[in-house]
């Protein structure tokens, strides 16, 4: 039974920094891939971040480039997504999320997810 269980969120201001954690369980990773998604109210969830649990491959939405990055510690087996020059319209519940093999932006094509951690940006 894959368990993902994101934490880290909270309220940041403008311009700040964050870094949320996703604590995997159930099975080996290593042939996984992870990915970071966000949901705003009113919205679609969105694709932020993938990489792959093996490493060596990463994509990010165009919206979080150079701001975003993703990583994992396979010691812990967890994900994690470092956030930083936050800006408002980052604010969203951002989920956790896995597949077999390779990354993908579409969240139909992610088999697992975490319940979700709140990330508020203030302006």
């Amino acid at each position: 039974q894959v368990q993902l269980v994101e934490y880290g969120g909270g309220l940041v201001q403008a311009g700040g920094s964050l870094r949320l954690s996703c604590a995997a369980s159930g099975r080996t990773f290593s042939s996984f891939a992870m990915g970071w998604f966000r949901q705003a109210p009113g919205k679609e969830r969105e694709f932020v971040a993938a990489m792959r649990w093996s490493g060596g491959i990463t994509d990010y939405a165009d919206s979080v480039k150079g701001r975003f990055t993703i990583s994992r510690d396979n010691a812990k087996n967890t994900v994690y997504l470092q956030m930083t020059s936050l800006k408002p319209e980052d604010t969203a519940v951002y989920y956790c999320a896995s597949k077999w093999k390779t990354i993908a932006v579409k969240r139909e094509e992610y088999d697992y997810w975490g319940q979700g951690t709140q990330v508020t940006v203030s302006s």
